[in-house]
């Protein structure tokens, strides 16, 4: 058998090798990222409200409502858990209650922010759970937030009273093809 035959297999082995150690990660350098803290400050029957009772399960407390529930909100984003510090962003959108004891959500929220020198907003979707932190992914963003990919961590900081507050951890990346966003 001829060696030329050979030589299309020759060439394509680089291609099928695996890749070299530290190579696997090499491509994600070129991501922009963003992280940081806010903390949603959520008034009951203020900044949030049940717009749609549920059916069933657990009753309303502090940190349940009953299946099918529908709670909209429009809350500041500050940037220390004090209600009082300054408002860098405003959460808003809907939670559905989707378990029976009252404590897991599906939610999606439009996130303005104005911070760091970027204006735009983020959308996020995902389960939350009332007492535990939950992970949103961002689904898409507008302005400076355009082509952002990432999650949100949502924290429960302070349940008890009428305001609660939660810690909301962003881990924002931009794709390279991205124009706006942090600067490298």
């Amino acid at each position: 058998m001829s060696k030329l035959l050979h030589l299309p297999f020759l060439l394509l082995l680089p291609l099928l090798s695996p890749p070299r150690a530290g190579a696997a990660s090499s491509h994600h350098h070129h991501l922009r990222s963003l992280n940081f803290s806010l903390f949603q400050q959520e008034t009951i029957n203020k900044t949030g409200y049940i717009v749609v009772d549920g059916v069933a399960g657990a009753g309303v407390g502090q940190t349940t409502t009953p299946f099918g529930t529908i709670f909209v909100f429009n809350d500041g984003m500050t940037v220390t858990p004090n209600a009082s510090s300054r408002v860098a962003g405003i959460a808003e959108g809907a939670s559905i209650t989707s378990s029976l004891d009252g404590l897991r959500s599906v939610s999606f929220a439009k996130i303005t922010l104005r911070i760091r020198g970027l204006q735009g907003s983020i959308s996020i979707v995902g389960g939350t759970h009332n007492i535990k932190p939950a992970d949103h992914p961002v689904v898409g963003g507008t302005g400076d937030f355009m082509f952002v990919g990432g999650y949100v961590r949502s924290s429960p900081v302070d349940l008890e009273g009428v305001t609660v507050v939660y810690k909301i951890e962003f881990h924002l990346y931009w794709p390279p093809y991205a124009a706006n966003g942090p600067s490298k």
